[in-house]
């Protein structure tokens, strides 16, 4: 793996593995350690990959398991802009290293290609409240997908020719995030991110179900709000959402709040 021209050039460091847990482990064990970033930390397996919400994420060589150590982050409150932030990276490396396919960003940290799962993000932030530093955690599929899943899953591979090698998606992946950041930090903030997420969001005006902890709720979705929260119009008014897991697809609604 290496880092891109743009990210080599502002100082960004790159540990590259073998094999490790985690690559988010990983990044909590140097943070603790002192680490504070720009650093990325890369491995080609990892034996205890993990997504959002604790779940397992299947880690086979091949794939891109990477985590990026930020700390310049002085405002823990706003921690949860960055699962925007690297989403909107993302997609500008997909479509810099793949070209146009049909991918798609589905709140709140899913990647799609052509409305299956092709990786994650998981955003972590960890530290004193003074002082917090950001892990984010992205995870891609490119040479191979997951079988079983509950959910349709693809890989980058199945573009074809195209397809990009996880290094040189990683590459790319590098730069965009920094041109991400460089955004956010901007006169721009969180609106010029939100925009430019929006555009590349999946469902957008479309009915959708949300998994909560206690209910299933129905209604079209409407974006998200200036803070990144899930807006979804229901039978009942306006909902707001701020974590849920969003379903997409031909399911069944019985259960299900509208």
């Amino acid at each position: 793996m290496q880092l891109g021209r743009f990210a080599r050039a502002r100082g960004v460091r790159l540990l590259s593995l073998g094999e490790v847990d985690s690559t988010n482990s990983e990044s909590r064990r140097l943070i603790d350690s002192g680490e504070r970033g720009p650093l990325w930390i890369v491995a080609e397996r990892q034996t205890m990959g993990r997504g959002r919400l604790g779940r397992n994420w299947m880690s086979p060589p091949g794939n891109l398991y990477a985590s990026f150590i930020y700390g310049d982050l002085h405002d823990v409150r706003v921690a949860p802009e960055l699962g925007f932030v690297a989403g909107v990276a993302a997609m500008r490396a997909l479509r810099a290293s793949a070209g146009s396919q049909s991918f798609k960003l589905k709140w709140p940290n899913d990647l799609l290609l052509e409305g299956a799962k092709l990786g994650g993000i998981l955003l972590e932030c960890v530290g004193p409240p003074a002082a917090p530093v950001a892990i984010i955690g992205v995870g891609v599929n490119v040479v191979s997908a997951p079988e079983g899943l509950p959910y349709p899953a693809r890989a980058l591979a199945d573009i074809g020719a195209g397809a990009p090698s996880a290094s040189a998606f990683f590459a790319q992946l590098s730069d965009s995030l920094l041109e991400a950041l460089d955004i956010w930090r901007s006169g721009e903030g969180f609106a010029g991110i939100r925009t430019e997420w929006s555009a590349d969001a999946a469902a957008v005006g479309e009915e959708v179900r949300v998994a909560l902890n206690d209910e299933t709720v129905v209604g079209r979705f409407d974006g998200v709000d200036q803070i990144g929260r899930l807006v979804l119009g229901t039978r009942h008014g306006r909902r707001v959402i701020e974590a849920g897991d969003v379903l997409l697809g031909p399911r069944a609604t019985e259960g299900a709040r509208q």
